[in-house]
Parts: structure tokens; sequence; C-alpha cells
């Protein structure tokens, strides 16, 4: 079964910084574009950060362009998001999972549907900022 398992979430003071992993299981990463997306409450899950294959091109919702920097190494099965000086409205549960459409990572992570157009959601990893 191909899914994702996600870390590193905890509570963070506005202006902080965190890394979170996600692992992936039962497919080939190096195959398919990953994305972070989020999800506040009582909201739609939403883009956050997407890359390709290989890792060259990468695509920021315009909320967290410049502050967070998505990346990935295929070896390990790692997608990362280096997240820094964090917001409020960051606070949210956070999500990887793969495209299954052929598009650019733009158009991944701008997706209006993402429950439906990517797959191997894991059980997401909670990012509470506040003092």
């Amino acid at each position: 079964q191909s899914q994702f398992a996600e870390s590193g979430g905890g509570l963070v003071q506005p202006g902080g910084s965190v890394t979170l992993s996600c692992k992936a299981s039962g497919f080939s990463l190096g195959g398919y574009k990953i994305g972070w997306f989020r999800q506040h409450p009582g909201k739609e899950r939403e883009g956050v950060a997407c890359i390709s294959e290989s890792g060259g091109w990468t695509s920021y919702a315009d909320s967290v362009g410049g502050r967070f920097t998505i990346s990935r190494d295929n070896r390990k099965k790692t997608i990362y998001l280096q997240m820094n000086d964090l917001e409020p409205e960051d606070t949210a549960v956070y999500y990887c999972a793969r495209d299954l459409l052929q598009r650019s990572v733009h158009e991944m992570c701008s997706a209006t549907h993402p429950n439906s157009e990517m797959d191997s959601w894991g059980k997401g990893t909670l990012v509470t900022v506040s003092t």
C-alpha cells in the first residue's frame, strides 16, 4: 500500500522554525511529484509547497514563499519541509501526497481538489504556532 508518514510537528513560537519530514512507503518515490498540503480547522486542504521528481523544480503558495523550503532525498524515500519565520496563521495539520496527474509543480500546488487529485495521504502532523 502506497502511503506517507509525516512527522516533526509540534508547538513553535511565532518567528520560530521547524522541519517536517515525510517518509514514503509502498512505492518508488522518485517517480512522482510530491507536495506538502495543510488543512486549517474547518477548511479544505491547500497546497503549501510542491517538488518535481528529481527536485529540480519547486513551487510555493504565496503565503509561505520565502519562508518555507521543500526538498527531497529519493534514496531515503523522504520529503522535507523547512519552515522558518513561522506565523500563527501557519497553524494547521500538514500532509504530504503524490500527484496523480501529469502537470507542473505550480499546477499541482494550485489544485482546487487535492483530495481527488493526489493520493497516499498520511495521517498528517500538527504544527501549532503560538506563544
